[in-house]
């Protein structure tokens, strides 16, 4: 019943996917096409809770634990930028924190549904926007086709901007004032939220971290942290005012038991888009 654009998008999902094996990123065990001509895979299952419901139920996280989600995710992605593959649609749904027989805290990047291969035609959508709205650079707007891997970067500083405030990087219910935004200084706004609810929230935070997450959101891909190896190296500079331990995480886990099923009953985020939810959804749609 799918659409023909679906199951291209899950076919190229899969045989991309299938050529990462960094154990940050989601596995691709087999895949192929049944006697009935249903095309399949079959990955690994995860027993966790991604980033939006860990926010949605324990609230913005303490900065050393953001800062060793955010290394693991720029570790999957490393291997995926080497290999000339952009994610584009990274965001907290697709980012899960597992407990991997007893590696806890363990993330895996999910959904590569909407990667670009800069050195094929692969993901290349003849000038539509693909992605999720509220997590995309704004040179994703300008130029869809042109887009390289510091569109990644930008949405790691966006989903690192979730993490530590709780909340959605724009503050939008249109996609009109969406591309607003674009049209600000979105580091400095970044900057200046982050100190503010951190501050009301007695969370203290690491300014090494506050400046690689901002640096992230340069407006123009010129001026941003232009490569994830660059992101590592400020990532490992940052010393966190509220360290986050291997003994921390294990505990976190234990006091929770089951994720999996708790997570189950908890609704998407509805916090600053609840009037235009679309703008946290994964989208290919042609440019306004």
């Amino acid at each position: 019943k799918s659409s023909p654009a679906a199951i291209e998008r899950f076919e190229r999902e899969v045989k991309l996917t299938s050529q990462l094996k960094h154990p940050n990123t989601i596995s691709v065990f087999d895949y192929g096409r049944t006697e009935s001509g249903l095309f399949y895979y079959a990955m690994e299952l995860l027993d966790g809770v991604n980033l939006e419901q860990l926010v949605l139920q324990d609230g913005p996280l303490t900065d050393g634990r953001v800062v060793n989600v955010l290394e693991q995710v720029c570790h999957s992605l490393r291997e995926a930028h080497a290999l000339n593959l952009i994610h584009r649609d990274i965001k907290p749904a697709n980012i899960m924190l597992c407990d991997r027989g007893g590696a806890f805290d363990m993330v895996k990047v999910l959904d590569f549904g909407m990667v670009r291969d800069r050195t094929s035609n692969i993901g290349n959508l003849g000038g539509t926007l693909s992605g999720t709205p509220a997590y995309m650079a704004p040179e994703c707007f300008a130029d869809p086709d042109l887009v390289d891997q510091r569109v990644d970067l930008f949405a790691i500083g966006a989903v690192g901007y979730y993490l530590l405030t709780g909340k959605m990087l724009f503050n939008v219910n249109s996609m009109g004032e969406l591309l607003g935004l674009h049209r600000k200084s979105i580091s400095d706004l970044a900057r200046q939220q982050i100190k503010l609810i951190r501050t009301t929230a007695n969370l203290p935070v690491s300014q090494q971290l506050v400046r690689a997450i901002t640096r992230c959101l340069a407006n123009s891909k010129h001026e941003r942290t232009d490569s994830i190896d660059v992101l590592l190296a400020e990532l490992a500079e940052c010393e966190p005012e509220a360290p986050w331990t291997a003994a921390d995480a294990e505990a976190w886990w234990q006091s929770r038991g089951s994720l999996q099923n708790a997570a189950s009953d908890l609704s998407p985020a509805q916090d600053c888009l609840e009037n235009n939810s679309s703008l946290n959804e994964t989208l290919v749609f042609k440019p306004p």
